[in-house]
């Protein structure tokens, strides 16, 4: 068994599609924020369907999916005895998430195990402790939250609450031995309702999601869940820095290129006749140089970026991705520039030219 905390899109059409393509194991999912996608769940049998729509292949995919690997979905504020009695099932195996960065936050209000704390980590650590305190075996902990080492960081955070709540020594030693806090890397966009859909008006929890996925998994032990898009790794660092350079450095350099053209979309920018090659350009010929040797497969991740980028289905707006700009730059982009120069003794001419260098 899973328990997932959170309803949203992505989970639903990430982890709950890979496990009931897989057949893994059946999913409890627990609603914090709200009770409406709960009870919508509920009234549905726990079944919806995923529209896969995208570019991939050099063809347009317009696929469909059910999902059928919920059991029952609960509402942490008036189901919160059901939500412990879930941790207490000896089939549970996984504990996954993704309550956004802010949900990676203490909350001073919980002072003491008592009824349903407020923090997504201190419910974590209450949810962890009905299980110890039944004798039951630990769990696989999967933050899916996209923070860098968010196993790492919510294990911090729920050892920071148990300090706080005076946990014993037997209970402490059992949340750090017993349990495994995995980090791990979810790619994948999924924009909420397709725009158009035979089941539009016969599945009110349908959503639609690019073709790609991809999940980077960190340990070194064999995975029990089996899907295409997952690959494990005793370090996915490197799965971080081929994203953040080649999908989010990509994204950060048509808003320098692409904005003051009067190109309001990623779509329009890679099938426009000037931008199009300058950011197949700019991909081959200074981002992939720096990353080779350093990533898997650098080209190929770049051409399904392109790829990713000419969705029929999906309008990603520049003005979104501007949010932030400078500081994006900084990390995207940046780096690259000071590393092409390094390697390779000179200026990288694309984005010399973005970044108003030389």
């Amino acid at each position: 068994m899973i328990l997932q905390f959170g309803a949203g899109n992505f989970l639903r059409a990430f982890v709950d599609l890979f496990v009931s393509q897989t057949g893994f194991d059946r999913i409890v999912v627990v609603q914090s924020t709200g009770i409406e996608r709960a009870e919508a769940l509920n009234r549905a049998g726990c079944r919806y369907h995923v529209a896969i729509q995208g570019f991939a292949d050099g063809r347009v995919i317009d696929e469909t999916e059910e999902v059928a690997s919920i059991r029952e979905a609960l509402h942490a504020g008036t189901q919160w005895d059901k939500v412990l009695e879930a941790a207490r099932d000896p089939e549970l195996r996984w504990i996954v998430s993704n309550t956004t960065e802010a949900g990676f936050a203490l909350d001073d209000a919980d002072t003491a195990n008592d009824g349903m704390p407020q923090s997504f980590p201190a419910k974590l650590l209450a949810v962890l402790l009905a299980r110890h305190a039944a004798g039951l075996s630990g769990v696989t902990v999967l933050p899916c939250e996209l923070i860098e080492h968010n196993g790492d960081r919510l294990r911090e955070l729920v050892l920071e609450q148990a300090a706080r709540w005076q946990i014993s020594p037997e209970a402490i030693v059992w949340l750090k031995e017993s349990c495994a806090w995995v980090n791990n890397l979810v790619d994948r966009i999924v924009p909420g309702p397709p725009k158009e859909h035979p089941l539009l008006g016969e599945d009110p929890l349908l959503l639609s999601a690019e073709p790609f996925a991809f999940w980077a998994i960190e340990t070194t032990d064999e995975f029990p869940l089996k899907h295409p898009a997952i690959v494990t790794s005793p370090d996915i660092t490197p799965y971080y820095l081929r994203k953040v350079r080649i999908l989010n450095g990509l994204h950060s350099a048509l808003v320098c290129h692409a904005v003051p053209l009067g190109i309001e979309t990623v779509r329009e920018a890679v099938e426009h006749p000037e931008v199009g090659p300058w950011l197949e350009r700019l991909l081959t010929e200074e981002i992939v140089p720096v990353l080779e040797g350093r990533v898997d497969d650098p080209t190929g991740f770049g051409r399904t970026t392109l790829d990713r980028f000419r969705n029929p289905f999906l309008e990603h707006k520049l003005s979104a991705i501007a949010l932030n700009h400078e500081a994006k730059v900084k990390v995207r982009l940046l780096p690259t520039y000071e590393e092409y120069r390094s390697k390779f003794g000179k200026e990288p001419e694309l984005l010399s030219a973005i970044l108003g260098k030389g």
